[in-house]
């Protein structure tokens, strides 16, 4: 692959007025894993972000604290930064959006797009009536007004929409409004604002949406809001607030909207003055830089149309691609403090849990996109276990005592080619030893190009698909067994050194995702992790000494989950949330909220297309995952009619979320005779793990690597003694050996809806 552009990267910013939860880290996580691997590539990558520290929420929370809003800030972003370095999230440079970078590019843009010195005239004034708090004295946003729907009647909903009947109205339409911040009944005032006319900007919008600054679904969504009309943008809030205010605009701040993007512009100007580098560079109208944000789909209307808009109206470039994430979901659950599931940073790693493993279980779940992310807790431990421990690290462990004992930690000289002091043919232990060898480097080299797409799922599973030929390949020549004839002391090396080179060229492949595991990974292989890029996946070790082995990675305890749960149940004051990224409600957005902590808005059903996402569904009723189900080799025998189950509404088939999907692995499970198990590439829903009872009918399941076949996406993942089955896939049968996967058409492609 080609080396790629320099990059400025950020993330959507966290709220300064509490500590990062599970959900909050899904975003960084991916963005630092995309940065790793960018960087592997050769490409320069900065990678910065800051906290969004403006706001009325944080103005009376700081009262509320009793200390200055500078001083609450300040200790917010200490925990933010502390919880990020510890998740292995590496910024370049963490700022602040109450900055004076950011001050001073904020009146920068605002000035350009008021004078119209880059493009059109872009900012009106005009009055407008708000609610006002006659005891505090301000003007009240949507969100600290309650009162009865005007629409449906139901009692204390907040001044945007009602979570009742889902109708939003304007915070005046409010019967029997009350402020949030006083209980006063407010007063309507008129009061000055400004706004940025962000409809003289829809030819270019539409223009840059032509292009590839996004997933088709964002796109989608974001021209249906370019059909509907663009409209006005109120960018100014009344004093008292806590922000930037206005130039020659007395007792008026900037909205946080307007100064919390410009923080990336802000962090990323702090870091190229502590650098030297160059940020016209980046950001100047023709740069040949690429500029990504990553961000939740809550966010996508003000990323992808109110700021590319903005940063062209201010003579800047805009963003090269968003890169948008779903919300997080525990157990095919909203995350829920009465469930012990609204787990924050902090307890989990209290738990004594290893960040790493929540690394690599959000890229096991990350595909290309924009479907919600589900921690499955029992499935976190199962494939955590199963995979980095039983397969990854298993594969060094089992090396490394024996490399030491016969060998004194010293690998052996090369067999593989090209080598030029190797003037014999290589025997028949060496011949296989080098297929294995090569059949791991071709899966891992698969792998990398999937990072670059975001697709860490297909990443990942083709890098595992690596480890299980590698202890596929020592398993069959049981260097144990080696070890106990002298005579095979060679045939030994050789075994032992070319495990331990699978295993490296595993460990560099997922260091984006583990990034400290690799970097213990190499002090064993007495390497510098530094220096791992991808050109390295096959520059094998030859006659190299390694250090002493100690453990890389330790299983996970189900009781350290157990622990985080009931902490959680203890701890926690937001009830019922789904994990959402925005504190900032926008004003284009008109839909239900789910609240966490501060006001948030969600885009439910927003972004996604019907037949592109996941449709939860508990009650639809589907067999079991160990029902048995086809057989590819022979005509099946008659059989006896099967009775019809009746009829069903199309409501109840609607329920069923049916996908395409391609076996990337298959195999036989141990300690069961009916069950195989199968590893799905589902497109946009990431990787599966499935369950089938189908191996009367599949003897040799290695045979249907590469097969399409249909199973059901939204069935609730059932916990087995092998794992957690994640869906069912369909076949068509009477049982045992006679069952048959549905096939489709050479056209579909995974993660396609069945309709």
């Amino acid at each position: 692959m080609p080396t790629p552009a320099p990059t400025l990267l950020t993330c959507a910013l966290p709220y300064a007025n509490g500590p990062l939860h599970l959900g909050h880290l899904v975003g960084y996580i991916q963005a630092d894993i995309w940065a790793r691997a960018r960087r592997m590539r050769g490409g320069t990558v900065h990678f910065v972000c800051a906290d969004d520290a403006h706001g009325t929420p944080i103005m009376l929370a700081a009262e509320k604290a009793g200390m200055p809003a500078e001083d609450f800030i300040r200790a917010m972003q200490e925990g933010h930064e502390r919880d990020f370095a510890e998740f292995g999230v590496r910024f370049d440079f963490y700022h602040t959006t109450h900055s004076a970078e950011n001050r001073e590019l904020a009146e920068l843009i605002y000035t350009r797009l008021r004078d119209g010195s880059h493009g059109p005239k872009a900012i009106a004034r005009r009055s407008i009536q708000q609610l006002f708090d006659p005891e505090r004295g301000m003007f009240l946003p949507d969100r600290y007004v309650k009162g009865e729907c005007p629409h449906c009647g139901a009692a204390d909903q907040y001044g945007d929409n009602c979570e009742v009947c889902g109708k939003a109205y304007a915070p005046t339409d409010l019967k029997h409004p009350r402020s949030v911040v006083s209980g006063a009944v407010p007063v309507l005032r008129d009061s000055e604002h400004y706004f940025f006319e962000l409809g003289k900007f829809e030819a270019f919008l539409r223009e840059w949406l032509a292009g590839d600054s996004a997933h088709p679904a964002v796109k989608a969504k974001l021209g249906e809001w370019l059909e509907g009309g663009l409209r006005d943008w109120d960018i100014s809030r009344d004093a008292p607030y806590f922000g930037f205010p206005i130039p020659d605009a007395p007792g008026k701040f900037f909205y946080v909207w307007l100064d919390a993007p410009i923080g990336y512009l802000a962090s990323f100007k702090a870091l190229c003055a502590r650098d030297g580098i160059d940020f016209d560079q980046f950001l100047g109208i023709d740069s040949s830089a690429e500029m990504h944000h990553f961000l939740g789909k809550d966010i996508i209307n003000f990323h992808g149309l109110f700021w590319p808009a903005m940063l062209h109206g201010a003579g800047f470039r805009a963003p090269t691609a968003l890169h948008v994430n779903g919300y997080l979901t525990v157990n095919g659950a909203k995350m829920s403090k009465s469930r012990g599931t609204f787990v924050m940073a902090r307890t989990y790693l209290e738990s004594g849990l290893d960040p790493e493993a929540l690394r690599y279980y959000f890229a096991v779940k990350t595909g290309a996109g924009v479907v919600d992310l589900d921690l499955n807790l029992d499935d976190f431990v199962a494939r955590v276990n199963a995979d980095l421990v039983g397969k990854f690290v298993n594969i060094a462990s089992r090396c490394a005592r024996l490399l030491a004992q016969h060998f004194n930690n010293r690998l052996g000289v090369a067999i593989w080619s090209p080598e030029p002091n190797l003037s014999r043919v290589p025997s028949d232990f060496e011949a296989s030893a080098l297929t294995a060898l090569g059949t791991c480097s071709k899966r891992v080299r698969d792998a990398v190009p999937y990072y670059e797409a975001g697709e860490f799922s297909k990443a990942v599973t083709r890098i595992m698909m690596a480890a299980d030929a590698a202890n596929e390949y020592i398993a069959a020549v049981q260097p144990w067994n080696l070890a106990k004839d002298p005579s095979r002391a060679a045939d030994l090396h050789v075994a032992l050194t070319i495990g331990i080179n699978m295993f490296r060229s595993i460990a560099i492949a997922l260091r984006p995702v583990l990034p400290a595991a690799t970097r213990r990974a190499a002090q064993w292989l007495n390497e510098n992790a530094d220096e791992y890029s991808f050109d390295r996946i096959e520059r094998f070790l030859a006659d190299h000494t390694v250090n002493a082995f100690e453990p890389l990675m330790t299983r996970i305890d189900p009781k350290q989950i157990e622990a985080m749960v009931e902490v959680s149940k203890e701890s926690l004051k937001p009830e019922g949330a789904a994990a959402n990224s925005n504190p900032h409600p926008s004003p284009l957005m008109q839909l239900p909220s789910n609240r966490l902590g501060r006001q948030e808005t969600p885009a439910k059903s927003l972004l996604v297309p019907r037949g592109e996402g996941v449709k939860a569904s508990k009650s639809a009723a589907v067999p079991s995952p160990q029902s048995p189900v086809p057989s590819p080799g022979s005509n099946p025998s008659p059989q006896s009619p099967v009775p019809s189950p009746g009829h069903i509404s199309i409501e109840d088939f609607a329920k069923l979320d049916l996908r395409v999907a391609t076996v990337t692995a298959c195999e036989l499970v141990e300690g069961s005779d009916k069950l195989l198990r199968f590893t799905l590439d589902a497109g946009e829903l990431g990787s599966r793990q499935i369950f089938s009872g189908i191996r009367a009918a599949y003897n040799a399941p290695e045979k249907l690597v590469g097969r399409k076949v249909v199973f059901i996406a939204n069935l609730a993942p059932r916990k087995m003694r092998f794992g957690v089955s994640e869906g069912m896939i369909l076949s068509a049968g009477s049982g045992d050996a006679d069952l048959f996967l549905l096939d489709v058409d050479s056209g579909a492609q995974p993660g396609m809806a069945v309709k």
